[in-house]
This record gives structure tokens, sequence and C-alpha cells, in this order.
């Protein structure tokens, strides 16, 4: 292929935004322009965050795992049992990003792990 860096992102990115619902999640309205405070025991050089910018962090890192989960299940090199065994961690991995639901504006965004099922 012949193509620059900057066009083959370009290309990544379209087809991310077309298979994944990346840039559509939404914070629920009820933390819009909230602060997430991280204070040390002792209350000595407290850090001050951004609710916005935590949540998208966590929403980048739900995407990526996506994009591995689907990674996972397109490789060759791989058998159906060590497909299953990989979606079976990541599928643990969400579960323990549940606490985060509560900021998610609509269910359909939530990490969902062993107790529930996901579509892609």
């Amino acid at each position: 292929m012949d193509m620059s860096r900057e066009e083959f992102k370009a290309i990544v990115r379209e087809i991310l935004q077309e298979d994944l619902p990346v840039g559509h999640t939404q914070l629920g309205d009820r933390w819009i322009g909230g602060k997430l405070f991280l204070e040390p025991r002792g209350g000595t050089g407290a850090k001050e965050i951004p609710i916005e910018t935590f949540f998208h962090k966590i929403v980048m890192l739900r995407d990526r795992l996506r994009v591995l989960e689907q990674k996972i299940n397109a490789h060759k090199g791989l058998n159906e049992e060590e497909k299953i065994d990989m979606q079976q961690y990541i599928t643990k991995i969400y579960g323990s990003l549940t606490t985060f639901n509560i900021l998610f504006k609509d269910k359909v965004d939530y990490f969902v792990g062993d107790t529930g099922k996901r579509e892609l």
C-alpha cells in the first residue's frame, strides 16, 4: 500500500466510527460539570479532575476493549478454544468496570460482565 501514516490513521478512525459506537457515548446529565476529588490519607496533595475528563478515559478504555475483542474474534492464528478463553477474560474485565456504569447516560453503553450479555 502506498499511503502516509496520517492517511492510514484517518482510514482506521473512519472504520472504528462505523463499526463501534465511538464518540456517541454520553455522560449522565447529573455528572456534567462535576468534579472528581482524589484525596490521599491525611488530606495533603488532593487532586481534582473534571468528571468529563475521567469519563472520556473510561469510554476510551471500553472502546479499546471492544476493538481487542474484535481482533481476537477475527484472529486466524487462534483456535476457537483460545478465542473463548480470551473472550472470557475480557468479560471479567468488563465486570470489574461495572462500578463506572453510574456515569453513563444510556444503559446501552454500560459495562456488562458475566451476569449479562452484550452485543457488539
